[in-house]
């Protein structure tokens, strides 16, 4: 990308709606604050990011870095704790013993999980979307970066101008809680290999345990 060719809004825009609603569809009993007040914050971060760059990404602001951070912190959490009482309640024998809602449970935290690290793995590498198409001059790109992509290891199978987008961190974030590991693009940095490593640890607990009670349910 360019400068002059930022990244659009819309598809990280269309990941925290998602993320939003898998939010309100994981049980009370899994969740650690009421829906409604957190959900309503998280919407309102997002008027505020949408204002600021309704289309495209051009405007670098400390309000729209703020309102990111508090509002991925948030979902992070959120969905963090979500998971670790969803496996309390597995191991201890308090979750429900319908097979469906607890799948469902499971499945909304995975989804989660893998929505709210790619967007975190987005934003932190090489300065994040504004560091990397050149938009933020008070904020050049970053001159190592935290994840090495086959594209940038070898520039002959891409564009002379190509740069990660968020759907390549999003699959990046997929393809680590599918394999438990970097499949095609490795971590470089410790802070990438940490934020990865606690992503799997959360999906890895989260889908042994409820696959297996669900199983033991429908027996």
């Amino acid at each position: 990308m360019r400068p002059g060719n930022p990244e659009s809004r819309w598809p990280v825009f269309i990941a925290l709606i998602t993320a939003m609603v898998l939010q309100y569809a994981i049980p009370l009993q899994y969740t650690v604050v009421p829906r409604w007040p957190l959900i309503s914050l998280e919407a309102l971060l997002l008027v505020i990011l949408t204002v600021i760059n309704p289309v495209r990404l051009t405007r670098s602001t400390q309000l729209g870095k703020a309102a990111t951070l508090v509002l991925l912190i948030a979902i992070t959490l959120d969905n963090t704790a979500s998971a670790v009482i969803l496996d309390y309640r597995i191991l201890t024998g308090q979750v429900s013993n319908n097979a469906a809602v607890l799948l469902g449970s499971g499945g909304a935290v995975f989804l989660t999980n893998i929505i709210a690290f790619g967007i975190w793995y987005w934003e932190t590498d090489l300065g994040g979307p504004f560091g990397r198409s050149g938009v933020d001059e008070r904020h050049p790109k970053r001159c190592y970066p935290d994840f090495m992509f086959p594209q940038t290891d070898k520039p002959e199978l891409a564009p002379k101008d190509w740069e990660p987008r968020f759907l390549d961190y999003l699959y990046v974030s997929f393809t680590n809680v599918v394999a438990f590991s970097p499949t095609d693009t490795m971590p470089l940095t410790r802070r990438a290999k940490a934020m990865m490593a606690l992503q799997s640890l959360v999906a890895v607990s989260t889908l042994a345990l409820v696959i297996a009670r669900a199983i033991n349910v429908l027996k």
